[in-house]
């Protein structure tokens, strides 16, 4: 039999995703077999599986030592302190500032240099966060490619990671605003309304109608800086689209610079022979929560801004020469 106490960060959780995601090795037929059974129990009552579970529970489960052994498996973690930005913290929420280069989630080579696996070993080596016990795993509402730089937002507990991605989902209550270096000169403000189509197979987007099977798309930007030929952009994306800013401004002639799926080719080799830049100039650099409320009421109203990268800034200091 195992006894789990449960904490803050995992009220609110169903106990079915409690359980699934404490025995993440179980097969699902021996979770769903538990529960008919009853041998799954809180504070000494049988429950239905979307039972909510409130801090200071006691759940059971019914199991032997041998199928603990089998399907509790730890997850691996490192007490670290930081290595990048914190742009803001509290009990529920963490803002990092995200390097250019950096998965944000592990790839198919494994690789333990990740965002995600940095804020584990941090929330670990500060004692919120213990890889032995399964029942949550912070993550990010949102994300970022690999090289896109800029603000990730991650839920610390469940009922926050919940709120989080809630409200990048409907975006009424929150802001997220880039800066691109976008081949061109723009001199006013606009607006990119053009349905996006993905191939994940391709790992790319195409330009499509709501017809073709393509999700609504608006993409709003004006000029910050112009360089000649290029323009320092600010975008605010209105829906959350993949590769959504990139393929909006391929859309209107004035693609990011360095942007190889998607950018002027030739201007993007003559900028790395210039500059040695070989990805996207594209920074995640502000978040405006509006009225939030419950568990994120301490975001309410609240700006954070992180400025470019030193790497961006001395391709546009090389470009204005």
């Amino acid at each position: 039999m195992l006894e789990i106490r449960i904490d803050r960060a995992s009220e609110g959780q169903k106990a079915e995703k409690f359980v699934k995601k404490y025995l993440k090795e179980a097969p699902l037929g021996f979770i769903y077999k538990a529960f008919r059974k009853k041998d799954i129990k809180i504070n000494g009552h049988w429950v239905p599986k979307d039972h909510v579970l409130h801090e200071g529970d006691t759940l059971r489960i019914y199991v032997s030592d041998q199928q603990l052994e089998d399907f509790k498996k730890p997850r691996q973690a490192e007490k670290k302190p930081f290595p990048y930005e914190i742009v803001y913290e509290d009990r529920d929420v963490l803002i990092v500032n995200k390097p250019k280069g950096l998965l944000v989630y592990g790839d198919d080579k494994g690789s333990r240099e990740t965002l995600g696996n940095a804020v584990l070993d941090y929330l670990y080596y500060t004692g919120e966060y213990d890889p032995n016990n399964n029942s949550f795993t912070p993550s990010p509402a949102h994300r970022l490619d690999r090289n896109t730089s800029g603000l990730v937002v991650y839920g610390k507990t469940d009922a926050a990671l919940k709120a989080l991605t809630e409200l990048f989902k409907e975006r009424t209550q929150i802001e997220k605003h880039y800066q691109a270096l976008v081949v061109g000169d723009i001199d006013k403000p606009g607006e990119v309304n053009i349905p996006l189509k993905k191939d994940a197979q391709a790992g790319r987007v195409y330009l499509s109608t709501l017809e073709q099977g393509g999700k609504t798309a608006i993409t709003r930007y004006k000029p910050l800086k112009r360089y000649g030929n290029y323009t320092l952009v600010e975008v605010d994306l209105i829906t959350g689209r993949t590769h959504q800013i990139r393929a909006h401004m391929a859309a209107i002639h004035h693609p990011v610079v360095g942007d190889n799926k998607y950018g002027d080719f030739e201007d993007d080799r003559k900028v790395k022979r210039l500059t040695g830049l070989d990805s996207q100039a594209l920074h995640a650099s502000d978040l405006y929560f509006k009225d939030v409320k419950g568990v994120l009421s301490p975001l309410c109203q609240r700006h954070f801004h992180c400025e470019i990268p030193a790497e961006m800034e001395r391709v546009i200091d090389i470009i204005k020469k």
